[in-house]
């Protein structure tokens, strides 16, 4: 595998997105009692909160650190209507129903985020302007062209750009062809985030943050331990993602995969001029362990996600990874080597959770059956952790939601260590040699034929 650079930038607690907010909530301090308590106040949590305060549901909701802290804060702010591995995978692993039922999902989702932004005010810098699945070497497009005919097939609002369309339409010169996922587009997670926060908190939702959960204790009435307080309640939501194997709930339906992103510099106009993209699309690539790039509001490049790693034991793993930074860099610096003086600012990281089939898990479980739970988002999360919400809502309600139908099935379980790491570690391994062979090829004939 090829030797990767080396890096520049900061390497962030959290995000640039995010930071404590000025009115941080207090910390539980009492024994108290809740219809429902939810674990978790990133995008799934808030957005449960919101759907059963509307149902009439009063909730509780207990944040770790302050909302938005975890994934949600983290993530690269693609909207997208992006399902399972691929469309081909999705209609051969569950056939053409259940594939089109999936795929209605993830474009109620992205729908579910721009109805919300409008509903609640929420200005997050959202641009409609679509996501690019992007091939980066001539042999991805052959796989691209197959998502396009399934997407015909299934419903999805996909479809694809060959090199003359990507070129008409200012794409940076790296990204040779791709499919276009029509809705949604990029924003701003931070201010999002803030916008849920402060529907949740204007509704009259009780959130304590800076409330670390030290033990959920299973039985009729699910009870949360902090060090403050207990919160007992009739149903309990884990809206936890990766974090909730190490809550001692559900470790084999989840693992965790730390992913790690950066952000340039701002450009200067002469940078602009040179990458051209004049319509902001979003852009993640066909490799098998995707690189992502967006173009902020504030002028920045962010990007990222190659590189995930596995920690043994499912452990939350954070920090740098010299490696991993390095190999992103690279990328960036192989996909836009008109902008080789432009520094990457800072860098950052946090767990995601990977399910076996590559699609988000509903369910419910312990003792009483009401412990509740919408986790493994794939790294997809903003629209489909966030449309999880009034899912979540209705299916704990028994209220009928076709949604609640297609994807409360099981979840393919993952085994237990060591084969774990062993399934894992070879995926990843298997994964990365074959990116790190179309990346050496693409380096060849960037240098037989500059761009």
């Amino acid at each position: 595998m090829d030797t990767p650079t080396g890096n520049t930038g900061e390497f962030l607690d959290v995000s640039p997105w995010v930071a404590a907010p000025r009115d941080l909530q207090p910390a539980l301090s009492a024994d108290i009692r809740a219809d429902v308590v939810i674990v978790g106040a990133g995008f799934t949590g808030l957005s449960t909160a919101l759907a059963l305060k509307r149902a009439g549901v009063n909730p509780v909701v207990i944040e770790r650190e302050f909302a938005g802290h975890g994934a949600s804060g983290r993530n690269a702010g693609h909207l997208t209507p992006t399902i399972g591995k691929d469309l081909p995978t999705l209609l051969m692993m569950f056939g053409k129903q259940r594939a089109t039922q999936l795929v209605r999902f993830a474009d109620d989702a992205v729908r579910h985020v721009e109805d919300l932004l409008v509903e609640q005010r929420i200005d997050c810098d959202y641009a409609a302007c679509g996501n690019i699945m992007a091939a980066v070497h001539p042999k991805q497009e052959a796989r691209l062209r197959r998502s396009a005919a399934v997407a015909a097939e299934i419903g999805a609002r996909v479809r694809f750009l060959d090199h003359r369309e990507v070129r008409d339409r200012g794409v940076p010169p790296a990204f040779i062809s791709g499919v276009l996922e029509e809705s949604g587009g990029t924003l701003d997670p931070g201010k999002y985030l803030a916008g849920l926060r402060r529907a949740a908190l204007d509704a009259g939702i009780k959130l304590y943050e800076r409330t670390p959960v030290h033990e959920i204790v299973d039985g009729a009435r699910p009870c949360v331990r902090t060090s403050g307080g207990t919160v007992k309640a009739d149903r309990l939501v884990l809206a936890t993602n990766a974090y909730t194997p190490a809550l001692g709930f559900l470790r084999h339906t989840v693992y965790p995969l730390y992913d790690t992103l950066f952000e340039t510099a701002p450009l200067t106009p002469a940078q602009m001029s040179a990458v051209g993209w004049p319509g902001k699309e979003g852009i993640y690539t066909a490799h098998e362990s995707l690189e992502s790039y967006r173009l902020t509001a504030r002028g920045t490049i962010l990007g990222g996600s190659k590189g995930v790693r596995y920690a043994y034991g499912s452990a939350l793993e954070s920090g740098p990874n010299p490696w991993t930074l390095g190999l992103i860099e690279r990328a960036f610096r192989d996909r836009f080597a008109e902008l080789a003086d432009l520094p990457i600012a800072h860098f950052w990281g946090g767990p995601i959770a990977m399910t076996l089939h590559f699609l988000p898990a509903l369910g419910h479980t312990g003792a009483g059956r009401n412990i509740y739970y919408a986790i493994g988002y794939n790294g997809h999360g903003v629209a489909a952790a966030s449309a999880m919400g009034p899912i979540l809502a209705d299916f704990m309600l028994g209220r009928k939601n076709e949604h609640a139908d297609a994807l409360a099935r099981f979840v393919p379980p993952m085994p237990p260590e060591p084969l774990r790491w062993l399934i894992v570690e070879g995926m990843m391994g298997l994964l990365n040699a074959v990116d790190a062979r179309t990346d050496r090829q693409v380096r060849d004939a960037t240098r037989a034929y500059p761009r």
